[in-house]
């Protein structure tokens, strides 16, 4: 048996950690189409290229993706795709560097792997990018930035960099800037170490634009950007005897434009809204969000189906986002007592629960999103699904980041899921799903209808019909 107890106590399980308004068909269907894949279609696929966590930056201009090789790749939009009419979701590549490496707790006897666990954007304030990277126990801050001019003529150095002869200067010279190749540096401005007992599973940037919080599966800790060496903590739910441990956090973030507010989720299916202004130790919480469990769905795995593995604010900070395995809920910060709104992402999956515990799928942690308007929610299926749910239609729809749609312009088909019967020609059976091929992280274009869908070691991007 797996369980988030097993990291804790030492044995390591990682962690793995939507819809806009978009123009319809005749028949009113959401129309979607290929845009772009990133990545090889081949088979082989190395454990190290496996995407595990997407970003959007704040004008969506580029497209961050981490993955297992602790490696972040970021995409750049085409400045035509966004001229064109119509206007296009095409991305190249802008920025590779090694973000992670693999390291070992020598005091723990514990390897730390590599792998990107969240990337998180702050918002530009000069020409350069600025992102936050992090694996289980170390985050980064990292300075993206371009060059596109280099000083020629030093009164010391030769143009090879050689220190010159002081004997046979005659005269001083300005150096001058010439133009040269466009050249794009990452470099790390700050390393924010050694905070953190448990994994980090995630990351959130104030509005303040000057802290951000780092929640591991016990504590939230609050930093400063540009304080390296202490952290601040705010949560903190560990019990003094460990076998009384109860429930673990989740996912964390702070509200988009409230800089004192944050919530948690925890693996009990409760989301905690803390206000910072009430105490330094936001143990005690100001809201709690909590969906009683109706006693008819009772059974051995309502525990670990109700856990939620992500949270999230809408743009506009009114309402939350929450996944649990098998469904999304939309929460109004404003009503505790239930959701105002649910959808199941595969209901369908309710009987295999069984087998999904003996294989360990029970225990993926998929993401969910919000679209650019709030009026739509996006996350991941397995079989390489992922869910789109109109919140104002009611509509919802299936649609499958696959090789086979991988051609330009190709309109995605809303695919069907036979859960028992008699299969219809374009059904697909519950029983052929591949359990292996998941979309566990998925993004949305702040302002236009494109969304990036991680697949295994493949991004897919998709927009809206052209």
């Amino acid at each position: 048996m797996e369980h988030w107890m097993d990291r804790l106590y030492g044995h390591h399980h990682t962690i793995l950690p939507a819809k806009a308004k978009v123009p319809p068909d005749a028949n009113g269907e959401i129309q979607w189409c290929f845009s772009q894949v990133k990545g090889t279609l081949d088979d082989e696929i190395t454990e190290a290229d496996i995407i595990s966590c997407v970003e959007f930056n704040h004008d969506g201009d580029l497209l961050a993706t981490g993955d297992k090789g602790g490696r972040v790749v970021i995409f750049q939009r085409d400045p035509g795709s966004k001229t064109s009419v119509p206007k296009r979701g095409e991305y190249n590549v802008y920025s590779t560097f090694q973000s992670h490496e693999p390291e070992f707790d020598y005091l723990k006897s514990l390897e730390i792997e590599e792998k990107i666990n969240k990337i998180r954007w702050l918002r530009r304030k000069n020409p350069a990018h600025f992102l936050l990277s992090t694996n289980d126990k170390t985050i980064k801050l990292w300075k993206v930035s371009e060059r596109d001019k280099r000083a020629e003529g030093y009164n010391l150095k030769d143009e090879a960099g050689e220190m010159k002869d002081k004997g046979v200067l005659t005269g001083l010279r300005v150096p001058v800037l010439k133009p040269m190749e466009l050249m794009v540096e990452a470099s790390p401005r700050r390393i924010y170490a050694n905070a953190h007992t448990y994994h980090i599973n995630s990351i959130s940037v104030n509005s303040d634009a000057e802290t951000y919080l780092s929640a591991d599966d016990l504590r939230i800790n609050l930093w400063h950007l540009d304080i390296t060496d202490q952290s601040f903590n705010i949560v903190d739910i560990k019990p003094a005897n460990m076998e009384e441990l109860t429930e673990v956090i989740t996912a964390s973030e702070f509200h988009p434009t409230d800089c004192n507010h944050f919530v948690y989720s925890s693996s009990k299916g409760l989301i905690r809204l803390c206000d910072m202004r009430m105490a330094a130790l936001c143990d005690r919480h100001a809201k709690l969000f909590e969906e009683p469990e109706d006693p008819a769905n009772r059974s051995f795995f309502s525990e670990i189906i109700s856990s939620i593995s992500d949270v999230k604010f809408s743009r506009s900070g009114r309402y939350m986002l929450s996944r649990d395995y098998l469904s999304v809920k939309v929460w109004d910060l404003h009503m505790e007592t239930k959701p105002i709104e649910t959808y199941p992402v595969h209901e369908y999956l309710r009987s295999k629960l069984c087998s999904l515990y003996e294989n360990d799928c029970i225990f993926d942690k998929f993401e969910c999103c919000w679209g650019n308007n709030d009026q739509a929610v996006l996350t991941g299926s397995y079989n390489n699904f992922f869910r789109m749910f109109d919140r104002t239609s009611k509509r919802d729809v299936t649609l499958e980041a696959s090789r086979e749609i991988a051609r330009p312009k190709t309109t995605l088909k809303a695919k069907k899921i036979c859960s028992g019967g008699k299969r219809k020609k374009d059904e697909v059976s519950v029983d052929s799903l591949d359990f292996n091929k998941k979309i566990l992280h998925t993004a949305w274009h702040p302002t236009e209808n494109i969304i990036a869908v991680a697949a295994t070691n493949n991004l897919f991007i998709f927009q809206d019909k052209f």
